[in-house]
């Protein structure tokens, strides 16, 4: 007699476009439950580029290049700027780090037996595994929400092994950023960043969420953007209003990133003490 399949363990079916409702329901339900097992209350979610490295290892990659022999290497010059734009941009890494770290510091410190402002990244490496390495040397716990990508994504190794999940679907990926975030960090990145980030805008804009800090870091990337959506967005086409610009702020480092976190959950939730 042939065994039957219950249709719930039927994975022909699940892995079919038939089934991709069901598989939709079970990445916002998964991640949900894991949340309210680790009584995760809350997080800052941290977005940046994948490609970014550490000072360290963005510096052994430049001496590694100024030290070949240019003739032994094609392209000598186009590899040495390319060493150096890494290097230079390695600061956003360390900027991630930095502040991650201090932010785990002070959730650990609220008077609460919830896991209140959970360092939360999307999983990969560059600025994710920065934040995931910041919330590791401050003692604390941290969420890896990753994404499966035909050239693999790997998830980096500071995230706490019981809190990665790994997602299939964009959009559901989304939703578990939003729900739980109580502030957006935005270092130099590409179009995911991007999209990340005006989602969170538009959210907060249309009032489909709480309002919460977004704070985008490096003001030499970020300014030229900035200058369009005032410039032509704001002033010549209408398209947004002057209060719009309020949502998120534009800082330098670290140090201005943790001060506009402070005065805001000063004003608007509680009095953190960095």
């Amino acid at each position: 007699m042939k065994k039957t399949v219950k249709a719930y363990q039927d994975i022909d079916f699940l892995n079919s476009s038939d089934g991709r409702s069901v598989r939709i329901l079970t990445e916002y339900l998964q991640p949900k439950s894991k949340f309210q097992k680790f009584k995760v209350m809350d997080t800052i979610v941290f977005f940046g580029s994948a490609r970014l490295k550490s000072r360290r290892e963005a510096l052994k990659g430049y001496h590694k290049i100024k030290n070949s022999n240019p003739k032994q290497t094609e392209n000598f010059a186009k590899q040495l700027r390319e060493a150096q734009l890494h290097l230079d941009m390695s600061r956003y890494y360390e900027d991630a780090v930095e502040l991650s770290r201090r932010l785990t510091e002070w959730s650990l410190n609220l008077e609460t037996t919830a896991n209140r402002f959970i360092i939360c990244t999307g999983g990969g490496p560059g600025i994710m595994e920065a934040a995931n390495m910041g919330a590791k040397r401050g003692k604390g716990r941290s969420v890896g929400i990753n994404i499966a990508l035909p050239f693999e994504q790997e998830a980096n190794l500071f995230i706490d092994p019981d809190k990665l999940i790994t997602f299939d679907h964009f959009f559901v990926r989304k939703v578990m950023f939003m729900k739980y975030a109580q502030g957006f960090i935005v270092l130099p990145g590409g179009f995911g960043t991007f999209d990340e980030l005006f989602e969170a805008i538009t959210l907060i804009q249309t009032e489909k969420t709480g309002r919460f800090p977004i704070v985008l870091v490096g003001i030499s990337y970020w300014e030229g953007l900035i200058e369009w959506i005032r410039k032509v967005m704001l002033e010549r086409e209408h398209n947004i209003s002057e209060s719009d610009l309020e949502i998120f702020k534009v800082v330098d480092t670290a140090d201005d990133a943790v001060k506009h976190i402070d005065e805001f959950y000063s004003k608007y939730l509680l009095s953190p003490n960095f």
